[in-house]
């Protein structure tokens, strides 16, 4: 890839790396915080980690106007395929829902993973297609793809944004796969286990 494709990839992936990220961190602690409410008042807890992908999402969208500014000074090419990177920002945010979710109710039981976090995010940092593309992955290292949940969305939303091109939607739907998987497991421990929330904050 070119440089001016090198630095359009690196802005557009870690900014969407980072809206996962800060549901993450929002979530993780959104219902230990959210301990006096919880005591006081009768809501859904699942709306505290909602609320937490909510702001991730808010402090997401101005870089979408940072990375169309960046994108038009590196002269990368304006297309139509580009509106695909809208489905793959859906993804995304599901999968930011669903992680948060699921993380907000294991801090309940483990308050150590708060700390190990920052840690966590590194880690997939490196793991995903952020610094490096996906295809200039060596085929040996392809294994990340299937175990780490944020891959296939970032090849997808490179090939959409960067490269102006259709995204495969094998990875779409690997992304939307893991998203759900996620999703169904983290909420359903979630609100089995809500109750539980009282009497461990």
């Amino acid at each position: 890839a070119t440089d001016s494709a090198r630095y359009a990839h690196l802005t557009a992936s870690l900014f969407l790396f980072y809206l996962v990220a800060n549901s993450l961190t929002g979530g993780v602690k959104s219902v230990t915080a959210g301990q006096r409410l919880i005591l006081n008042t009768a809501f859904p807890r699942i709306m505290l980690p909602i609320s937490a992908v909510v702001i991730a999402i808010f402090k997401f969208l101005p870089t979408l106007v940072v990375f169309v500014v960046i994108k038009a000074i590196v002269g990368s090419p304006f297309t139509i395929q580009m509106l695909w990177a809208i489905p793959v920002l859906l993804i995304t945010i599901f999968l930011s829902l669903a992680v948060a979710i699921t993380i907000s109710c294991i801090n309940v039981y483990f308050r150590d993973i708060a700390s190990f976090l920052p840690y966590l995010t590194r880690t997939f940092l490196y793991l995903s297609p952020v610094l490096y593309e996906a295809s200039e992955l060596d085929p040996k290292l392809r294994v990340l793809e299937i175990v780490n949940p944020l891959f296939p969305i970032l090849d997808s939303w490179s090939s959409a944004l960067v490269h102006g091109e259709m995204p495969q939607i094998s990875s779409m739907l690997q992304g939307l796969a893991w998203a759900v998987g996620i999703f169904f497991i983290g909420t359903y421990f979630f609100l089995s286990r809500e109750r539980e929330f009282a009497v461990r904050l």
